[in-house]
């Protein structure tokens, strides 16, 4: 799944008498796994916004110093995952809107950003250099310059947010937490020592000893200052998570919709098993997102599971570009097959999606070479066919290989000896949950967040192909 980022993590906190940037920084370490290109965290004491943020892994982001400096009961926190377009400290978050004390992080994407530049052009702001958070900042500070407070100007500004959103917001004295009407991305509320925490996930929330309240609703508005909490709903809301974070973007101890992540892809290989039954002698997950697929898969049939790709865990985005032939290596970079698991026999490998089929390709190439005798190619959800509009760095839909290809066109060009995707049914079943809880659009190309001037980008395929 290299070929997928996920646009970024948000964690925030509120809490009299508590170090607010130090449990953000936990937090985040926690969401990491959302975002490696850069991470920072501001926080107000409740008369001074302090802000740190700077490129690299959270761990490499801040020192000791960095958080004794980051004083204050309030911080919001972000992690980044960018496109090398944008790989620039200045569009690292919080962004911060210095004379109003404005700060924000925010987890999604707004694919039409129409309303907010004509309205920013309308108040004489410059916004052609601007990021989409950014142009949502600058948004919100237009209202606030004329007089509101931040509770007042964020939903003045909420018409204008036509895309996902989970996004939290910090003046001096206030939290403020908002969701799109879908709910697209997760943002999840925690409460520790009498305060409160909101996180993309709530894996975030164990290691700092929070207890997990509930999800910010889709339209929601929380408002958390020296009152408590109060909430605010600004918006319809109609459920659709994205389903791609039971898929993969989500830890595996996380709770999306009252599931957990770990239970939900244990199911999927449970929903294969039914489905693709085989008669193999050993079944390899790619590491990490696939392991509770395959443990579901190798229960329901019997088959041992064993650990055949061994993932380098401290291969993270690096700034230095690869010498020529370390290139050319690819995923081998990454994972190493076991030969003694591998050789001589009929191997069942499980993978979350195959989006490009480059990365597919090298493994089912490699387990050849390390003695399959068989390379079966399982997925746990549909062909990805359409492109992400909503906070998921996807390729274009040219270099989806599910837009182009056929399962079995897809399963030649893997070199695989038999390839099977999870049925959507079988996507939605092992999640116990409506599919109208859910944003499907990349198997879909239903977005329920209309993409507007962005369509054009995609073209439909016939209904055969889809699953």
């Amino acid at each position: 799944m290299s070929d997928l980022g996920e646009k970024c993590g948000v964690f925030g906190v509120y809490g009299k008498g508590m170090e607010a940037a130090r449990l953000t920084f936990f937090g985040l370490y926690a969401l990491q796994h959302r975002g490696q290109e850069s991470s920072g965290i501001a926080t107000s004491n409740g008369e001074t916004i302090f802000c740190h943020k700077k490129m690299g892994l959270v761990a490499q982001a801040f020192a000791e110093k960095d958080i004794q400096r980051l004083v204050g009961h309030i911080a919001v926190g972000h992690n980044r995952y960018s496109t090398s377009k944008s790989s620039q400290l200045k569009h690292s978050q919080p962004t911060h809107i210095e004379d109003v004390g404005l700060t924000l992080v925010h987890n999604g994407n707004i694919p039409s950003t129409t309303l907010l530049e004509n309205f920013l052009a309308s108040k004489n702001i410059a916004y052609k250099t601007l990021s989409d958070s950014e142009m949502i900042a600058e948004a919100i500070a237009v209202h606030m310059r004329e007089g509101s407070t931040l509770e007042d100007a964020v939903p003045k500004t909420f018409p204008l947010l036509t895309g996902a959103f989970s996004i939290l917001l910090m003046d001096k004295h206030n939290l403020v937490a908002i969701r799109d009407n879908y709910g697209i991305r997760p943002l999840s509320i925690g409460t520790l020592n009498g305060g409160f925490v909101f996180s993309s996930e709530t894996c975030a929330f164990h290691p700092i000893g929070a207890e997990e309240l509930r999800d910010v609703a889709p339209g929601e508005m929380i408002i958390v200052n020296e009152s408590g909490m109060r909430s605010v709903q600004i918006a319809m809301g109609i459920q659709k998570l994205d389903i791609f974070e039971f898929v993969y973007f989500a830890r595996p101890d996380s709770v999306l919709l009252g599931k957990s992540v770990y239970g939900v892809r244990k199911n999927f290989g449970i929903e294969l098993a039914k489905e693709f039954p085989l008669d193999a002698d050993v079944i390899i997950p790619v590491p990490e997102t696939a392991m509770p697929v395959a443990i579901g898969y190798s229960q329901a049939l019997g088959i041992p599971l064993e650990t055949g790709l061994i993932k380098n865990r401290y291969i993270h985005r690096t700034f230095i570009q690869p010498e020529q032939h370390i290139r050319e290596q690819g995923v081998k970079i990454k994972l190493t097959p076991l030969p003694e698991v591998i050789k001589g026999k009929k191997v069942v490998v499980i993978d979350d999606s195959i989006v490009r089929g480059t990365t597919s390709r090298q493994i089912v190439q490699m387990l050849f070479e390390a003695g399959a005798k068989e390379v079966n190619f399982l997925v746990s959800s549909p062909p990805v066919r359409f492109p992400d509009f909503y906070g998921i760095d996807t390729p274009t839909q040219k270099e989806l290989i599910g837009a182009q290809k056929t399962p079995e066109e897809i399963r030649e060009y893997l070199g695989a000896t038999r390839l099977h995707f999870l049925s959507y049914d079988g996507l939605i079943r092992a999640t116990g949950l409506h599919p109208d809880m859910f944003c499907t659009s990349c198997f879909t190309g239903e977005y329920p967040i209309d993409i507007k001037e962005r369509t054009s980008e995609i073209h439909s395929l016939p209904t055969a192909k889809l699953f």
